[in-house]
């Protein structure tokens, strides 16, 4: 059983989450809201959310945790050709946090297949209020004046926390992706949370290490002074 949570109860340690033989490893809670204050906790507890629509909110620990080190992101050559030619073409525009709640609602659509993604409109206003409060932000890829790509994720500190892609043309969640490495690793942030693995992930870098580990990066990376200063660098020098 895990425990049921109020407005006002505190989550319970990370190491009683589920384990795989209780058939949803890292499972820690259920219940509670989604406000702002209590998303910021969760994440600097090394806590996420995750439900399905009709769900109550489910809060998850998992161990190992999928991360991905700035430094060991992996930019193929087809990448790096796709971001020499875009950044050559005057068509295409790099920007964070111009359109925040545009990804987050390009990232919740169907996808190609008609799966649906577990962003709910009360995901949606919860991390709508982490941005509004400078700790959510977005990498937009944009082309001829329309969005075309993206991802979003929740920074505290220099920890950043990895939520969603996007893409409505090709390798676009690629590109958005690529430049949000470039500028986390220039400020000093040395991993992003991807919490789940997933082998698209591992081709991009991503690895898992002991939810230990994790937290004791996060503790320290979430006491750092936090980026004022949110805009796109060039990737030529990377």
């Amino acid at each position: 059983m895990i425990p049921w949570l109020e407005v006002d109860t505190p989550f319970p340690d990370v190491e009683t989450a589920l384990l795989e033989k209780d058939g949803a490893a890292g499972l820690l809670a259920a219940g509670a809201d989604l406000s702002a204050e209590r998303l910021l906790d969760a994440y600097q507890h090394g806590i996420f959310p995750w439900f399905s629509e009709g769900q109550p909110v489910l809060w998850w620990s998992t161990d190992p945790r999928m991360v991905l080190k700035t430094a060991d992101f992996k930019l193929s050559d087809s990448l790096k050709k796709t971001l020499k030619k875009t950044a050559k073409d005057p068509r295409w525009e790099y920007r964070f946090d111009s359109a925040f709640e545009q990804v987050m609602r390009a990232c919740a659509a169907p996808r190609r297949d008609g799966a649906g993604t577990w962003i709910s409109e009360e995901i949606m206003a919860g991390y709508c209020a982490l941005h509004a409060a400078g700790y959510a932000h977005s990498s937009e890829v944009w082309l001829d004046g329309e969005l075309v790509g993206g991802a979003y994720g929740v920074c505290i500190g220099r920890m950043f926390y990895g939520e969603s892609m996007f893409a409505r043309v090709s390798d676009a969640s690629k590109i958005a992706l690529a430049h949000l490495v470039f500028f986390l690793r220039e400020n000093d942030v040395e991993m992003i949370d991807c919490q789940q693995q997933t082998a698209h992930l591992a081709s991009l870098g991503a690895r898992p290490i002991s939810r230990s580990d994790f937290i004791a990066h996060l503790q320290h990376a979430i006491c750092l002074p936090p980026i004022l200063s949110w805009t796109p660098i060039t990737w030529m020098n990377k």
